[in-house]
């Protein structure tokens, strides 16, 4: 489920990240099906000091006395690895000559090439199920190899097909479960909790109450499932109870910071901790008092408090902090201070809640609506730079396609690669946004940055009907101040005279308010 991760990627982490998980997974059916002591033996003669051709050469004789073995399979591919594929290829085309009704075959180079996010998995992966339609894990490779492809309605008929193939494996059921999120929500939330029901003192269950929680809009709901988390799963058992605790510190730290406290408190207990609760307790103590002096309409002293308050770089409680600065100084007499710390916060990241405030302390200053975007363009355009320029293949026509090309229009820059799941995560929320400004000058592109998964790419766009533009990254050259990092999904918004306005933003289900009051904001030049 790499479309769960809370973090960006880097695809050359997230490869060997994947080839880590295939393996486990294929030393886990071995245990099962073959024992332990074959297990070792065969990935011990793997690991021998002799060459790997001699090696290679022994594996083959030993795959050919059992070849129904996962466990020699792996040792086999695991050595073939930096062989010239073909070689690879053409075994297994002699065992699947020799073995005509063996499913292992096809599966095990299938789930090889699944594992690399190569386009060569998907017949391999058909044949071995064809072969065996009881083969739930061959099924589920087959799921995660259609979202690279853009079939996502393909994808989650698969995994369905690995639900019945194994109704035991609570994992397949989660996976199918999300597969339904952007499309059926109540399904998606039905089916997460049929997996607690049915595995509730599993860590799946608690992974689905994690993403209940996180995509739950109503904010009743949301604390609902976050104190049953917390509640039924402790954090030194279950790793994603402990993931979601500061989430849930963090929504209530905004609403309610003595609950807060009281939460840091306990976590602090946990013999893992390193400190990191007790720094949050000091954080929601503070937030109470600063609460506090804001209520009695003590600005200055509140001011004092909130100026010795440092959070992480990406909290999430970093507006709330700026509107409580905002309101501390308005309470001195110090407005304008409040209003100009408000502008600076807003055109980094065109939030409402921080745009209401502003028209509140502008109005307060004697400005109407027109001072007000005049001010905001003023800071915006003294931040904005001249985006570097680049010139890629677009895969649409073969030619080069320029950001010049574009000049005139806003673009949407978005890093991607097709293996990425987070990229998959965020294109439905881009999408919502974009069509909303269908005709208008907005120019949607997607920048890939693995060309080993150019093959996905148009099948990609024309299963899944997104519509960005894809160009294809070069690797080495230049990027300028539109430097994704290695790293997807990374995004930037271009004005129409081509300077870099908004950097490094996420959207999801919870913020795409956002992204259309930039995009408007930069096609109609005011903010409103």
């Amino acid at each position: 489920m790499s479309y769960l991760t809370r973090k960006k990627y880097n695809p050359e982490h997230y490869s060997k990240k994947m080839k880590i998980t295939l393996n486990k997974i294929k030393h886990c059916y071995a245990l099962a099906m073959t024992g332990l002591l074959c297990l070792t033996t065969f990935i011990g003669l793997a690991q021998d000091s002799g060459s790997d051709k001699a090696n290679i050469s022994k594996l083959k004789v030993a795959i050919e006395a059992s070849p129904n073995d996962l466990s020699k399979h792996e040792a086999f591919t695991k050595l073939m690895r930096g062989n010239d594929e073909a070689e690879l290829d053409r075994q297994y085309a002699i065992w699947m000559k020799k073995y005509p009704k063996l499913a292992t075959i096809p599966f095990a180079i299938g789930s090889v090439y699944e594992g690399r996010e190569s386009p060569k998995a998907k017949p391999y992966l058909l044949k071995a199920v064809e072969l065996d339609p009881k083969l739930a894990e061959g099924w589920a490779a087959l799921a995660g190899d259609a979202e690279r492809w853009g079939l996502f309605s393909e994808a989650r008929n698969y995994m369905e097909k690995a639900v019945a193939a194994d109704p035991a494996n609570i994992g397949y059921l989660f996976s199918y479960a999300f597969s339904f999120t952007n499309v059926d929500e109540a399904k998606y939330v039905s089916l997460s909790h049929e997996v607690i029901k049915r595995a509730p003192r599993e860590q799946r269950a608690a992974q689905a109450l994690y993403w209940l929680a996180i995509r739950e809009p109503k904010m009743d709901q949301k604390i609902k499932y976050w104190e049953w988390l917390h509640r039924d799963y402790p954090v030194d058992q279950f790793d994603w109870a402990a993931y979601g605790m500061g989430d849930y510190f963090n929504v209530l730290l905004s609403i309610d910071p003595a609950k807060a406290e009281t939460l840091a408190v306990e976590m602090s207990g946990n013999k893992e901790d390193g400190g990191k609760w007790l720094e949050q307790k000091v954080l929601a103590d503070k937030v109470i008092a600063i609460r506090k002096k804001l209520a009695q309409k003590n600005g200055q002293e509140a001011r004092i408090l909130l100026n010795q308050i440092k959070l992480p770089k990406y909290s999430s409680f970093a507006n709330e902090l700026v509107l409580m600065k905002a309101n501390a100084d308005d309470l001195s007499g110090k407005t304008s201070a409040a209003y100009d710390s408000l502008i600076v916060t807003y055109v980094k990241n065109l939030n409402t809640k921080l745009k209401e405030s502003l028209d509140i302390y502008g109005k307060k200053l004697g400005k109407v609506a027109t001072d007000i975007n005049a001010d905001i363009w003023k800071h915006i355009d003294v931040a904005a730079k001249v985006a570097t320029p680049f010139t890629l293949k677009n895969y649409f026509t073969n030619a080069n396609t320029s950001l010049e090309d574009y000049k005139g229009k806003v673009v949407l820059l978005t890093y991607w690669f097709p293996g990425c799941g987070p990229c998959r995560g965020e294109f439905p929320h881009f999408e919502n946004v974009v069509r909303k400004f269908k005709g208008q000058d907005l120019e949607y592109v997607g920048i890939n940055i693995v060309s080993k998964q150019n093959d996905y790419v148009l099948p990609f766009l024309k299963g899944s009907g997104y519509s960005f533009t894809p160009l294809e990254d070069v690797k080495g050259r230049a990027k300028g101040n539109l430097d994704n990092r290695g790293l997807a999904p990374i995004n930037f918004l271009i004005d129409r005279e081509g300077r870099v306005i908004f950097s490094f933003f996420r959207t999801s289900e919870n913020n795409q308010d956002e992204l259309e009051l930039m995009i408007r904001t930069l096609l109609n030049g005011e903010v409103n």
